[in-house]
């Protein structure tokens, strides 16, 4: 049996500066959003890899200038790629 995470989602609240959770799936994550009635962004995220290497490696991103290599882009740097959804009030805009 394999038991390897490959993805989790995280959900970045509505005006915050930190992620307030985890989740090892987007179902586990959306009853808590909702019960909550919480309002942010739930994004998708490689387990053991940095979301700059994921894109690079999978061709969702190319390096175009120096700027993009360095640490201040690297440490900042999300993917529209990533599979990401939003919420209002706990309900998942379409």
């Amino acid at each position: 049996m394999n038991n390897t995470l490959n993805t989790i989602w995280v959900f970045h609240g509505e005006g915050g500066r930190f992620s307030s959770g985890v989740f090892t799936s987007i179902e586990k994550a959306e009853i808590w959003i909702n019960r909550h009635k919480l309002s942010g962004v739930l994004t998708e995220y490689p387990v053991d890899e940095g979301v700059y290497d994921w894109a690079l490696f999978n061709s969702f991103f190319d390096v175009k200038k120096e700027s993009q290599m360095t640490p201040n882009f690297i440490q900042q740097f999300t993917c529209t790629s990533q599979d990401h959804y939003h919420y209002e009030n706990g309900i998942r805009d379409n």
